[in-house]
């Protein structure tokens, strides 16, 4: 399994690149270190669109200049057309600040067409970036366009109006929204202070499922916070490259939910512009479903196994990897007494095996003292695995920082 794994993984970073503009050919402007500072994980599924507008929030993790944005036509059957682009600093809501906006343009062109399959990375965008600002990313897509490439739960809104108003400050137009995120995989910018991304990469409870929409409380929001309050410039940007429902070893049979991450590792953490160190913190999707490789039960060897080619895959690109243990989960559908047990031997192996550069103990902070395997209750949700905003605070203040400090 260990040597398919890595080919599809090597296969997902040949393909980081494909589009209009590559990361690689772009040519920035300032002085710096070319970070991610916001990057979703996208999936197949999401709903056709037709002249439409879509305005989207980015929330930035780190300060910077020289942006680029990439948009993702990679889960479609179809060509995208998109037919304009803009950025601006966010007032609130669908609102953007009077004066801000700035045009996106992809090789010199107004006007891009994606293939099926492949992304494109814009050219440099004259706006500066600060840490915890909002932009609003409007595109407009002026024919049909088929399923779309995702982020199904963004916990953030977005803003459609039909026609192009991709140029407008008000949200007047924009008289629907949803909480999704499409075609926008991505923003970097060229940062002064950082000198490298940390992609945190997991399932639901890292894609921040539960948290307060438009807060930005999902535990990576909350450790790219520390890491900028930590001494001395913030050395990291944090992105969160979570997908709910998503599986280490196998494809979600609901498409939303992603390939496996053998097959979006490569792509999805180590793809991205800047990347020094990923946290894996997924698993327990695998053990819920019971779902080992070729449809077979699954194993606490199986999973450890899946874990040893991300890290050899990540060591390979030069990336640090630090485990995370996962969470107790009582209470919830998920558990049984044979699921408890591979996921106390998968925990055991992650602290112990010696395979990660670094370890955070999820586990050791969330659990119920009274009953190590369900979940604190002050950081329960509700539904016993998934964590409330207490909870991913909690999750964050967890981290060791000297793991990611430099």
């Amino acid at each position: 399994m260990r040597s398919t794994a890595a080919a599809l993984i090597a296969l997902a970073l040949t393909t980081v690149s494909v589009g209009t503009t590559s990361a690689a050919t772009a040519t920035s402007h300032g002085t710096g270190t070319r970070v991610s500072a916001w990057a979703p994980s996208m999936t197949t599924g999401g709903p056709s669109f037709d002249n439409r507008t879509i305005r989207m929030v980015v929330h930035s993790s780190v300060a910077g200049s020289d942006a680029r944005i990439t948009l993702s036509n990679r889960y479609s059957p179809e060509p995208l057309d998109v037919g304009a682009a803009d950025v601006a600093l966010q007032a609130s809501g669908g609102t953007a600040k009077p004066g801000s906006t700035r045009h996106i343009t992809f090789g010199g062109s107004d006007h891009v067409t994606i293939p099926a399959g492949e992304e494109a990375i814009s050219d440099i965008v004259p706006i500066p970036v600060e840490a915890e600002q909002n932009l609003l990313v409007s595109l407009y897509i002026p024919g049909a366009t088929g399923m779309s490439t995702w982020h199904s739960d963004a916990f953030d809104t977005t803003y459609t109006a039909l026609g192009d108003h991709s140029g407008d400050d008000s949200a007047t137009a924009f008289t629907a929204t949803t909480t999704s995120w499409y075609y926008l995989a991505g923003l970097d910018v060229l940062a002064s202070t950082a000198n490298g991304t940390v992609v945190a990469f997991g399932d639901s409870i890292t894609d921040g499922y539960h948290s307060s929409t438009g807060t930005y409380t999902r535990w990576p929001d909350f450790l790219g916070r520390r890491l900028a309050a930590a001494p001395g410039p913030q050395r990291l940007s944090v992105v969160d490259a979570g997908i709910g429902g998503n599986r280490v070893l196998t494809d979600v049979p609901n498409l939303w939910q992603g390939v496996s991450a053998l097959k979006r590792f490569g792509h999805d953490a180590l793809g991205r512009p800047g990347v020094t160190d990923v946290i894996l913190f997924e698993g327990i999707n695998d053990i819920g479903n019971d779902a080992g490789p070729d449809g077979g039960p699954l194993t606490a060897q199986h999973l450890i196994d899946g874990y040893r080619t991300l890290i050899d895959a990540a060591h390979a690109a030069g990336v640090r990897v630090i485990g995370a243990t996962l969470m107790p989960d009582k209470g919830n559908g998920y558990y049984t007494p044979a699921a408890e047990a591979i996921r106390q031997s998968v925990n055991d192996w992650i602290r112990t095996g010696g395979a990660y550069d670094g370890v955070i103990d999820f586990d050791a902070a969330m659990r119920d003292p009274a009953d190590p395997s369900a979940l604190n209750p002050a950081y329960d949700s509700g539904d016993h695995i998934h964590p409330n905003d207490a909870g991913m605070k909690a999750m964050s203040e967890s981290v060791d920082l000297r793991l990611l400090r430099r």
